[in-house]
């Protein structure tokens, strides 16, 4: 069966043969259905500009940012070096707040986190490392187990609604990998992909419980990360 969803999917799901199996296979695409109508419900609400406008910010500004307006108003500027610059408003008699040093590599990207009265920031870089910063502080930890750039990181949103201090890392060597950035530790891993893992999006509803990855493999994936699932591969990319 065919689903057309408005603007950005057509999904089609493969139906088992077996006749046992149509059941279980009628309830997947049900599930997946669910998650991806949420994502499109949220992103239509999220982005606040047309297509035409965001092919312009893409084309001209030669910088990304991310702003926050949790505990400070803080603007975190990602220029394509190794520094990360914190600045009070964006504008240009902005005052500089903070500069966190310490890859050797280009910075891909950053992230943001208040957690238990402390400001968070992490970040993956050219250098193959993913750092995690405590603002307040001005202290790091490195995680430096990762043998090709790293493309992506994002505070898990699930592992945040059950207070859990864990980061999701994508990385050039095609590996989706969770670590608790108290201890350390590395906690679960997505394969699947065949090329480096450029993006990762954890959904807005469910507490986060869905996580999606693009990929160079010209897919994307849709995960259930509690259950450490692959819901299902999006194909259709001519490029990656």
């Amino acid at each position: 069966m065919l689903k057309k969803f408005k603007h950005f999917f057509i999904l089609y799901l493969k139906q088992f043969q077996e006749k046992n199996q149509k059941k279980i296979e009628r309830n997947k695409k049900k599930e997946i259905q669910i998650i991806v109508q949420q994502w499109i419900r949220r992103l239509h609400i999220t982005f606040g500009w047309t297509h035409g406008l965001g092919k312009i910010v893409v084309d001209y500004v030669m910088f990304y940012f991310l702003s926050f307006h949790v505990m400070k108003k803080i603007y975190l500027l990602l220029l394509p070096a190794c520094t990360i610059f914190m600045l009070d408003q964006f504008c240009s008699s902005s005052k500089l707040i903070n500069t966190l040093t310490g890859h050797t590599n280009w910075v891909h990207s950053i992230d943001y986190l208040a957690f238990d009265d402390q400001q968070i920031i992490c970040s993956a870089s050219q250098d193959n490392t993913v750092r995690v910063w405590d603002i307040d502080n001005n202290k790091q930890i490195e995680f430096n187990r990762y043998s090709k750039c790293v493309a992506c990181v994002k505070f898990s949103s699930y592992h945040y609604h059950n207070r859990q201090h864990v980061i999701c890392s994508s990385s050039d060597d095609k590996v989706i990998r969770f670590w608790n950035f108290k201890s350390n530790i590395q906690l679960q891993t997505f394969n699947g992909h065949t090329n480096c893992v450029g993006e990762i999006k954890f959904s807005s509803f469910n507490g986060g419980r869905y996580l999606c990855s693009g990929s160079y493999d010209k897919t994307i994936r849709l995960w259930d990360v509690e259950t450490s699932r692959s819901l299902h591969v999006f194909n259709g990319h001519e490029a990656g």
